[in-house]
């Protein structure tokens, strides 16, 4: 059965997010909040956790997943180059609801880019994930938590009715905002190119 634990979502306890951070070392899969709905975190650089994520979730492996990171700086572990015309949107929209398409780096799992050769990143606003990755020291996958399909949750009790038995560790941090997911924008393109409209707007 999936462990609930209750988390503060201002200033999440140290102690229970390294706890959380040591399920993703072991490959397993940990629900959390963020800024806009529930995400589905396995340790990003670990192929198998991210293949488990794509059973679990029922989602087709020829669709990328994103990953969130706890700091901006970080981006340069996970991404080939990080052109100006990203710079400008990182310094302005980071953290936040904006996810950006890079090239993916070296050893960045194929599963996790599903072949495309690129990487949706983004650092959220919430505290939670990004102590998170802070403590696991590594990318955090962040597709919403819910069936592929599905209404994303926006509570601990919503991840559980979809998942009651998949997932290792649920993080309650209580009810998130909902709304609009995170605008996709893709920066290996000049100019960059909006890929979904979200919680950002932005020029197409």
């Amino acid at each position: 059965m999936t462990a609930v634990v209750r988390v503060d979502p201002v200033a999440p306890d140290d102690d229970l997010l390294r706890a959380a951070a040591d399920v993703l070392r072991r490959g397993r899969l940990v629900a959390f909040p963020t800024e806009t709905f529930y995400g589905l975190g396995a340790a990003a650089l670990d192929a198998a956790a991210v293949r488990r994520v794509f059973a679990v979730k029922g989602r087709p492996t020829a669709m990328p997943l994103l990953v969130v990171l706890d700091v901006a700086g970080s981006v340069r572990h996970v991404v080939a180059d990080v052109p100006d015309r990203a710079r400008a949107l990182m310094d302005r929209h980071w953290p936040g609801p904006l996810t950006l398409v890079f090239r993916a780096a070296a050893g960045v799992p194929t599963e996790l880019t599903a072949g495309t050769g690129t990487l949706g990143v983004r650092v959220p606003r919430h505290e939670v994930p990004r102590a998170l990755v802070r403590h696991l020291g590594a990318p955090v996958t962040a597709p919403s938590a819910n069936p592929t399909g599905s209404a994303p949750p926006t509570t601990a009790d919503a991840v559980l009715a979809y998942f009651p038995d998949a997932l290792d560790l649920v993080l309650d941090g209580g009810p998130t905002a909902g709304g609009a997911p995170s605008t996709v924008v893709d920066v290996t393109v000049d100019p960059p190119r909006v890929l979904r409209q979200g919680a950002i707007t932005l020029g197409r």
